[in-house]
């Protein structure tokens, strides 16, 4: 559904948050290594929610990625939006280019009304919300090692 940049900006986003009362500031190293995502390519995802006022980066051997005091009410919907865009809120469910009220694909009004579920579910969900499931060991940010039984 989200990109894989969307995906560990999410992920490395709500680990930031996680550790706002233990460092504020997080080295890029320790963010990668707890969402398992290559450091190179997080620091680009990270920085350009930097640009968009999402998290914030100090500079430097002491330097990293934090989350600004008035940015603990950071809404799911913020960071897909900075990284992914709107498309999510307004693609085809087939990826036809055409598809609208007046000119519907097979699943234009099924998928109509699932888009904005989760445009709904990402508006109400906050990242602070997130973090702190994340801490009380309710959700991971990491993949299961091994198979997934079903």
């Amino acid at each position: 559904m989200f990109s894989k940049s969307c995906e560990y900006g999410i992920r490395a986003v709500v680990f930031i948050s996680s550790r706002k009362n233990e460092s504020p500031i997080v080295k890029i190293n320790e963010i990668a290594e707890s969402v398992e995502a290559p450091a190179y390519y997080t620091s680009k995802i990270l920085q350009q929610l930097v640009k968009q006022k999402i998290i914030g980066s100090m500079k430097g051997q002491n330097g990293g990625f934090y989350i600004d005091e008035n940015l603990k009410e950071i809404r799911l919907i913020d960071i897909v939006n900075a990284i992914d865009g709107d498309s999510i809120f307004n693609g085809c469910g087939l990826g036809l280019k055409s598809c609208s009220e007046t000119n519907p694909c097979p699943l234009h009004d099924r998928f109509k009304k699932i888009r904005g579920d989760i445009k709904d579910m990402l508006l109400k969900t906050k990242i602070s919300d997130l973090s702190e499931n994340y801490l009380n060991g309710k959700s991971t940010l990491k993949k299961p090692i091994g198979k997934i039984r079903k």
